[in-house]
């Protein structure tokens, strides 16, 4: 064989890295999974193995390996050893077949082409039969969650109690489609993302293995793209040895992935932090003539907020190995100087642009305007800030009124005398602290005692009243109660309203302008617009109608059932009414009318009753109206 046809043989049987490197036993599973690996051995050394498996967790974390391993480990035999065992440390007689897929009884299924009931009843009627060879007939469904509603239902009986020589393990990325039954039956395992961590260590092994130069910030940024993904990120890093002619580089793997630099990335997060604009702007076109990707930059851009977030709460966190040194220190240095709020106003404008840059048609200019909205930001007060400052400024404590903007348009709270801060606290004030540009973003500035005679302690007296000293509007009628609204309905020919009002608010409180109201279940979600709607014509004042969950008062139509029933009640106790029911049995009382001329004395008590007869014969009592 010539030196081209053996260059060529190998070629046709180069293998890639995940597949290579696919693990073999539970030592090489123990990457990332550990607690999956724990509950194994214990369960293999005390016998108590399941009848069936499920394995969940994102694509490329070891679910269809870790069934492989699993059909091997129940099917191990050696010349010493015949029983099932999660001790694999040689090849058993059925491993090699079993890890390749060619065992005739380990039967892989891939759910995604086979989801029908047919295929169902084609397992059912092989399980009764024993394995040809192995201990154990083993089905292995790889994405489970694909089969159809028909072959879940035909594959409960046969999953509940299989026979002592079949187990199933299922596979899926997608475990809240598979029915609450079919879970019920199986042994659950999730498969955790590996971190990268972890994965950045097993890239290095991987790569001393193969004897590959690889820089560690590269496999750094593949770990990180790999997104806990093993099989993603060894796909990756065979595409980056092709790449960089048999090494591993960081600078062509940045390429690659159309990464900026993540020293370029924090030098670019500065510049926002400063409230720069015009240098965030030259610092992100420099990453863009480079080849980064304007969606790229904005992730990686989140990803460094959160990164100095975690410093700023976790200062442990600095030890992973996936960052590099400018991330690790100046990130460091950032948790001490940004505050919290000014993290997180960062945090929610790259997560609302990047999706806008993404769906936007020229992504340049969409990640550019981001930029520029958040160093604008970068120079405003927190709304906290704001608001104190405007509270101090409204009850005296400031008498000036706040500069005008700058004239480069920056949007920032001026100081007196001309001074600015920007979002990390750096002052620009050409005057120091005499000019009161110490403090931070401060949205009303303090009097400059140079330049105004008047002391701040001595507010000058407002003009306009205080809003408690504003009197209450006058409304054109009285409304001071539910009833006093339901009336309004009735004498402004509004009876669906009024019928609304009485069956389905709970009136909570109610004071001029202001209505609390809790609705009912049944209640039309239009009736506060409408409610509100029509108090303010009727009354010529404004109104607002707030929805509450306190409890209330109930309904007019149930204190109305609740005073029938108590007057009911009262009239059985009266000795008159008990009288004229024991005259004539078969007699109830139907009714109770209150007269409207009763004195006070009378309304406190009982109210006499009608009383019927079963004839139809009416027995009236005192003070009864019929």
């Amino acid at each position: 064989m010539s030196g081209s046809e053996k260059d060529i043989a190998e070629q046709t049987g180069y293998r890639v890295l995940a597949r290579k490197y696919r693990p073999k036993d539970f030592n090489d599973l123990m990457v990332g999974q550990e607690p999956m690996v724990k509950t194994l051995t214990n369960a293999f050394e005390s016998g108590r193995i399941a009848q069936a498996y499920m394995l969940t967790g994102v694509r490329g974390v070891g679910k269809t390996t870790t069934a492989r391993i699993l059909a091997r480990a129940l099917n191990y035999k050696t010349d010493t050893i015949d029983k099932p065992t999660i001790e694999l440390k040689e090849l058993g007689i059925h491993c090699q077949a079993i890890m390749e897929g060619r065992h005739l009884d380990v039967v892989e299924m891939d759910a995604a082409s086979h989801t029908g009931i047919d295929d169902i009843r084609e397992i059912i009627e092989q399980v009764r039969y024993r394995p040809v060879s192995a201990r154990y007939k083993v089905y292995i469904i790889d994405e489970v969650h694909m089969l159809s509603t028909q072959a879940f239902n035909g594959l409960l009986k046969t999953l509940e109690e299989p026979p002592e020589h079949v187990k199933f393990i299922f596979a899926t990325t997608e475990i809240r489609k598979v029915p609450i039954t079919v879970l019920s039956r199986c042994q659950r395992f999730d498969l955790r993302r590996i971190s990268a961590a972890d994965l950045v260590h097993l890239f290095s092994t991987i790569a001393g293995k193969e004897g590959i130069e690889a820089e560690p910030e590269a496999l750094a940024m593949i770990a990180r793209a790999a997104e806990g993904s093993a099989r993603d990120g060894l796909s990756l890093m065979d595409q980056a040895i092709a790449h960089g002619g048999g090494a591993v580089i960081a600078e062509q793997v940045r390429t690659m992935l159309g990464l900026a630099d993540r020293a370029r990335v924090v030098d670019l997060f500065e510049t926002l932090a400063r409230g720069d604009a015009a240098a965030a702007l030259t610092e992100f076109a420099g990453q863009y003539e480079a080849g980064a990707n304007p969606v790229a930059v904005l992730n990686d851009l989140a990803d460094f907020t959160h990164l100095v977030t975690r410093f700023k709460f976790a200062p442990a966190s600095a030890e992973d190995p996936s960052l590099s040194e400018a991330e690790r220190t100046r990130g460091a240095e950032f948790s001490k100087t940004l505050a919290v709020s000014t993290l997180s106003r960062i945090w929610q404008m790259l997560l609302k642009g990047i999706p806008e840059t993404e769906s936007a048609a020229r992504q340049q200019a969409a990640a550019e305007m981001v930029l520029i909205r958040i160093a604008h930001a970068a120079n405003l007060p927190s709304p906290e800030e704001a608001a104190r400052r405007l509270a101090d400024y409204a009850n005296g404590s400031a008498v000036d009124a706040p500069s005008a903007p700058r004239p480069n348009g920056g949007g920032g709270a001026s100081m007196q005398g001309g001074g600015n801060v920007n979002a990390v606290g750096q002052s620009t004030s050409p005057r120091g602290s005499n000019g009161g540009a110490t403090a931070m973003l401060r949205a009303v500035p303090k009097a400059d005692p140079v330049s105004t005679p008047q002391s701040v302690t001595e507010p000058q007296p407002a003009e306009a009243p205080r809003a408690e000293e504003r009197a209450a509007p006058e409304m054109l009628v009285n409304v001071g109660s539910l009833k006093d609204i339901v009336e309004l309905c009735s004498k402004n020919r509004e009876p669906v309203l009024r019928t609304l009002l009485r069956q389905h608010v709970h009136m909570v409180r109610l004071e001029p302008g202001k209505l609390e109201i809790r609705l009912g279940s049944d209640a039309p979600r239009s009736l506060v617009n409408d409610l509100q709607t029509r108090l303010e014509k009727w009354t010529g004042i404004r109104w607002l109608v707030i929805l509450s969950r306190d409890e209330g008062e109930p309904t007019l139509v149930q204190q109305e059932a609740m005073e029938k029933e108590t007057n009911l009640l009262d009239a059985r106790s009266d000795p008159d009414i008990v009288a004229i029911l024991e005259r004539f049995p078969g007699a109830k009382i139907m009714d109770v009318r209150v007269r409207k001329d009763e004195t006070e004395d009378e309304e406190n008590q009982p109210a006499p009753a009608a009383a019927v007869t079963e004839e139809g014969d009416v027995l009236p009592g005192d003070d009864v109206e019929f």
